[in-house]
């Protein structure tokens, strides 16, 4: 009964309240922290951790070769002006795609191929003065889709 009660009180807390309004709040930045490269981004009147694109690449080449993935990812965070910091790549045998991961100090850019289907997803998510709109170029002239859609999310809106 305890639980049910506290289930409640939780789903109460929680619910919106009528005409409650979103504000911007202003982030400071804290002593010390000035040299971060993750910062709240503060654009056109909004501010928010960063932008997370998801790219699906279909008709693409080259999905199952590791080097050119590689230098890909590199290419991307160098074209978007992030700070790589580790790259983990995984490939699955029998052509069975590639996974992986570049993780920036301004957050990642993670990838899974499918080969055999021609198609790749891309996840590219960086915060503070990063531009990861630029990493698009880098895989277009990469991989070579046929097709390529992007959606994009705004993370941690204040």
């Amino acid at each position: 009964m305890a639980r049910l009660e506290l289930v409640a009180a939780i789903k109460e807390a929680k619910a919106p309240r009528a005409g409650a309004t979103a504000r911007t709040v202003p982030v400071p930045i804290p002593p010390g922290d000035e040299d971060r490269k993750d910062h709240f981004i503060n654009r056109n009147g909004l501010t928010y951790a960063g932008s997370h694109l998801i790219i699906d690449l279909w008709d693409a080449e080259g999905l199952d070769d590791r080097d050119r993935i590689e230098a890909a990812l590199i290419d991307a965070v160098k074209a978007a002006g992030a700070t790589l910091l580790h790259i983990h790549l995984h490939c699955f045998e029998g052509g069975g795609g590639i996974s992986g991961v570049a993780v920036l100090a301004e957050s990642h850019i993670s990838v899974h191929t499918w080969p055999e289907k021609g198609y790749a997803a891309f996840d590219v998510f960086m915060c503070g003065d990063a531009e990861p709109r630029k990493a698009l170029s880098v895989f277009k002239e990469a991989f070579n889709p046929g097709r390529l859609v992007i959606g994009e999310h705004k993370r941690g809106v204040l």
